[in-house]
């Protein structure tokens, strides 16, 4: 249906405008129902509806409908998976159509800075492509059903502690390339139909009215087209934040900050016409879900069986000594609360209330060579001497024992930090004392973020399950005897210890956060310093082993116009069929900025049958090779050679190939008196000024100081031709002057001069 929206908005007064720009009440927008303009309900799903038609809160504190909770972003985004993705987020459109709900709030796509932020189980990854790329598939996906999403938190919302108030501070070239990238591709990919800003500031000014976060960068440069929204509370000053480019308000403010916009309406400090484009964007968001409502059943089993698929699609098999899969002839033991009551979401805001959830222990109960002891409690780290001794004895006479330990409830959650990157005490004691009685065990993990791991070396097999959504022990049985070929990978780096983590001296600051490690987050950081982990990022195994080869490149001398096609063949080696994840990094060879050693730049998941080979190909365009540049204020990659690598996982790189790039963009030429005469030389637009200038100062410097043939030659082993020349290229123009070889008014006209070209 076609409508004016302009002629609507222009029939509205001035308080039902500004009514439109704070929510009806906790999940509802407001209408105008003399003009047909509807009340709109959002909800919280970035892995499940979380619909609340009563007793609203922002917590997970009351119930909500009941609803199907898949496998949240900590494991989704490790089936680096993009139809799966896709596939996910059709489910959660499908879902919301079926309960009545316009908006979805999700995905959110913040960067895992450090393992200890609370909320790390709703984040994709430590990588931005790999966040954008997971997110606009998901967003495609609910969107093709007419139903908005909220990408969240923008931005740089990355710890818990004070996040309605602290200071994240970073550079331009940091915000560009790590935190604000995954929103831009989603923003250019998918077109989210709402963008939630988050709770803190960014360097010092609000994100709630920050007019170059709002509307500079996600407006006029990405061409965002929705609205913006803001997380429940996140508003410091709303007259501000309207004019910085925050339409909605979240949740009712009782019309305290609706009055605040008419007043400055009224006296002349907002211009009616922000504030009526305001209304316009979201009326056309409204309408948008309206006039295309469907008729769609909550297909509760139906995506049950989803949940289950993307769980087993994304758990990650990190450690296999020839101990997995199990089968039934062999006497198993399961010890750990989780095998019974597995901690399958996180806490807060994305809690769902799961219409049914299936441990390990509900899905093999036709398995009789299996048993079951407890061990310890889920959810509390309490040592208790007699379950553990029950557990010890079991361990003894078992073929294989599996250990399911994880985080509890209470360590990880929305609202606060973790502190550690522990399990409890009670868990990590539980498996040493397992192991001195038992060499054949197997971990499970069940934990939203990281945890460390002492007894690592001593285990046989290790399996990441995350936080596996309600249908997490149908997924793990299936695994864990074979069933499924696990496939997943690693969208974070686990590190031996938290201390390794690039951010550890400055996460979790209160009032400024500085964002010391820049642009070096997870394995650009690990990967550039040579640091030992405990697993990298893109890792996992597989029952079945998987050959690279004849990697081939389109062309391999290219221009910054220029879109560039790598190919590579992955065989299947084994004798299973199973699923590879092929990752494309490409780095920098031409040294001209402090870059990560390599960085990711594309992804593919290809299924083969034993012995098939299958062709993954890649497309690479200029900015694949750039950095963002601050002094030319746009993305930037200089000429010279870059190596592209086809690999496994970021440390385990199978094939290489060199491209040479050719660019014709040239960064603004900006020449003072500490420009030094090593930076001309680098430079061809003033190269030649720069030897001439060294030629004056190596004349300067290299006239013996003295005639004696002896203190002479000492004099050359104190200042070698390779300090002279390293002298001189750090030498700041300001010394010709200095020195005598030039005049301060002739020097100053040369600059001028070379910065008007």
């Amino acid at each position: 249906m076609e409508r004016n929206l302009k002629k609507l908005v222009s029939q509205m007064t001035l308080e039902e405008k500004a009514g439109m720009c704070s929510g009806l009440d906790f999940w509802h927008l407001k209408g105008v129902e003399r003009l047909g303009i509807p009340s709109v309900m959002v909800s919280d799903g970035p892995h499940g509806l979380r619909k609340q038609d009563e007793a609203a809160d922002h917590l997970g504190i009351n119930d909500s409908i009941k609803a199907v909770c898949f496998p949240p972003a900590v494991l989704s985004a490790c089936s680096f998976d993009r139809e799966l993705m896709h596939t996910f987020g059709d489910a959660i459109g499908k879902e919301a159509q079926a309960n009545d709900l316009s908006v979805v709030l999700g995905p959110a796509v913040n960067i895992k800075r450090s393992p200890l932020c609370g909320r790390n189980f709703e984040y994709y990854s430590e990588d931005p492509y790999l966040a954008g790329e997971t997110a606009a598939a998901f967003i495609n996906g609910v969107q093709a059903h007419h139903v908005g999403t909220s990408i969240k938190h923008f931005a740089a919302n990355n710890q818990e502690f004070n996040r309605m108030s602290c200071s994240s501070n970073a550079d331009e070239r940091t915000l560009r390339e790590i935190y604000l990238s995954a929103f831009e591709t989603a923003v250019k990919k998918s077109q989210p139909y709402t963008v939630m800003c988050s709770y803190n500031k960014i360097n010092g000014t609000f994100a709630s009215e920050n007019p170059w976060l709002l509307t500079d960068v996600l407006r006029d440069e990405w061409g965002f087209e929705g609205y913006v929204m803001s997380d429940w509370g996140a508003v410091n000053d709303r007259v501000a934040g309207l004019k910085a480019g925050l339409e909605l308000e979240m949740p009712s403010s009782g019309g305290i900050n609706d009055r605040e916009i008419v007043s400055a309406v009224q006296n002349g400090t907002l211009d009616e016409a922000v504030l009526d484009q305001a209304v316009e964007r979201m009326l056309k968001i409204i309408f948008t879900y309206t006039d295309h409502r469907e008729d769609q059943e909550f297909t509760l089993e139906a995506d049950h069986a989803l949940a289950k698929q993307i769980a087993e699609e994304s758990m990650v098999l990190l450690k296999n000594d020839s101990i997995l899969p199990l089968n039934d002839e062999e006497k198993i033991v399961f010890i750990g609360e989780f095998a019974a009551k597995p901690r399958y979401q996180g806490g807060g805001s994305s809690h769902i209330n799961s219409y049914r959830v299936s441990s390990i222990l509900d899905s093999i109960t036709e398995k009789t060579n299996v048993t079951y002891v407890k061990g310890f409690q889920a959810d509390s780290d309490i040592y208790d001497e007699d379950l553990a001794g029950e557990a010890i004895e079991a361990a003894k006479n078992a073929d294989k024992v599996v250990i399911f330990a994880g985080l509890p409830d209470s360590f990880e959650s929305e609202g606060y930090d973790r502190t550690h990157m522990r399990l409890p005490d009670c868990q990590n004691r539980l498996i040493d004392e397992i192991l001195a009685v038992q060499s054949q065990v197997i971990v499970v993990l069940h934990n939203g973020s990281p945890v460390e791991m002492p007894w690592l070396s001593k285990v046989k097999g290790l399996l990441e399950a995350y936080l596996g959504g309600q249908a997490v022990g149908e997924a793990l049985a299936d695994i864990l005897f074979g069933k499924v070929n696990p496939s997943g990978k690693l969208a974070e780096t686990i590190p031996y210890k938290l201390s390794d983590n690039p951010s550890y001296l400055s996460f979790g600051d209160g009032e400024d956060v500085e964002y010391s490690e820049g642009i070096f987050v997870g394995y650009r950081y690990y990967d550039t310093k040579e640091m030992p982990v405990a697993f990298p990022f893109g890792y996992g195994l597989s029952y079945t082993t998987f050959a690279y080869s004849n990697l081939r490149i389109s062309q391999k001398e290219l221009s910054d116009a220029d879109t560039i096609t790598v190919s590579a063949d992955v065989t299947n080696t084994g004798d299973r069929e199973g699923k590879e994840i092929v990752q494309l990094y490409v780095r920098d060879l031409t040294g001209t900025v402090r870059r990560p050693l390599k960085e990711l730049k594309g992804y593919d998941k290809v299924s083969l049958k034993p012995g098939e080979t299958k062709t993954v190909s890649f497309t690479l365009d200029y900015r694949s090779f750039a950095w963002y540049n601050t002094r030319l204020s746009d993305w930037y990659a200089a000429s010279g050679d870059y190596e592209i690598l086809i690999a496994a996982s970021s440390q385990d790189v199978r094939l290489t190939e060199q491209v040479h790039l050719t660019t014709r963009k040239v960064l603004p030429l900006n020449v003072h008196a500490n420009t030094t005469l090593g930076e001309l030389l680098s430079d061809e637009r003033t190269k030649a000024l720069g030897l001439e200038f060294k030629k004056r100062m190596d004349t300067f410097f290299g006239a013996p100081a003295i005639s004696d043939e002896e203190e002479s030659s000492s004099a050359k082993e104190a200042i070698s031709d390779e300090m002279n020349n390293a002298m001189v290229a750090s030498m700041p123009l300001r010394n010709v002057v200095t020195f005598g070889l030039l005049g301060r008014e002739e020097l100053e006209n040369l600059l001028n001069e070379m910065n008007q070209h």
